[in-house]
């Protein structure tokens, strides 16, 4: 038995937990156990497309709490213990970084946050720290309505591929 078929027949509880990893808003996992059941991967990820694109800026917000800074190795163990093995994996490239990267992150990253209200979100899977360090300047001048959109894009792309992780994992 496939993730899909088994996060179909999960009990509501066991399926909420499973699809808080991929997403921390509690309305799309509301949604997306009531659109069940889910003909297989492809039917998944449109419905939780779906569900995402009808979530507004509370919903966006809630789920970006759900994410460590990137780089926070601290936040990974102690705050995020149910995801830490995919977002550290997802965030793999900042194991390598230099310290001139991981400080220009961690700055960027308070900058970004006291401008905006809400972490830097990008989708860092198959990024260095120097990708996201110079993503992260890039977005820095943008105003809070277009980074939301941006941000909301990006959990996008991370519910996505925590979706399809869940086709192989034992739960």
């Amino acid at each position: 038995m496939n993730g899909v078929e088994r996060l179909n027949i999960l009990p509501e509880e066991a399926a909420k937990t499973e699809l808080e990893k991929c997403c921390g808003s509690s309305r799309w996992v509301r949604e997306m156990i009531d659109v069940r059941p889910f003909t297989g991967m492809d039917d998944l990820l449109t419905k939780a497309e779906r569900v995402w694109a009808e979530c507004g800026e509370t919903d966006w917000l809630e789920a970006f709490q759900h994410h460590p800074k990137i780089g926070d190795v601290n936040s990974l163990r102690k705050k995020f213990a149910s995801t830490a093995t995919w977002a550290s994996g997802e965030q793999a490239g900042v194991n390598s970084a230099n310290e001139e990267i991981l400080r220009g992150l961690a700055k960027g990253n308070d900058d970004y946050e006291k401008k905006n209200g809400f972490i830097f979100i990008v989708c860092a899977t198959g990024k260095s720290a120097g990708e996201m360090l110079t993503l992260l300047n890039a977005r820095l001048p943008n105003d809070r309505t277009a980074e939301l959109k941006i941000a909301a894009a990006e959990q996008a792309k991370i519910t996505s591929i925590r979706l399809k992780k869940l086709q192989d994992a034992s739960f």
